[in-house]
């Protein structure tokens, strides 16, 4: 017997505004247009264009303090890695840490406007 994942849950201080900051970087995720999410909800919900993981984001009273135990890894769909990692920084993550290489291989470690990392690979044009 095995499992499917079925949604990822992101625990937060305003799902709203993350949810808006996660739909602008996720291509194709979406708030479910029967019930759009509004900044007063108690979570906020960003379906995935294909078969999941969905997006739920719920407030927690606690602040983040350590290091995620568990990231997003995303690579740009239409352009490259370097220019992602300047929209991401314009849309309001943070540059945590740069593991980017004079050769083009390597990641960058961004942080969503709650502190979350996420890592930001070359894009599939950059590794072919």
């Amino acid at each position: 017997m095995t499992s499917s994942l079925r949604t990822l849950t992101v625990d937060c201080h305003d799902p709203y505004t993350l949810a808006q900051f996660w739909q602008q970087v996720l291509q194709g995720y979406a708030e479910d247009p029967d019930d759009p999410n509004n900044p007063d909800d108690p979570a906020a919900f960003l379906r995935s264009p294909v078969d999941g993981p969905d997006l739920l984001f719920i407030p927690v009273p606690e602040g983040k303090t350590v290091k995620n135990r568990l990231h997003l890894d995303i690579a740009p769909v239409d352009c490259r890695r370097d220019e992602e990692v300047y929209r991401l920084l314009r849309l309001g993550a943070t540059l945590v840490d740069d593991r980017r290489e004079p050769d083009g291989t390597g990641w960058a470690v961004l942080a969503d406007p709650e502190g979350n990392e996420f890592c930001v690979e070359r894009s599939a044009a950059e590794r072919a």
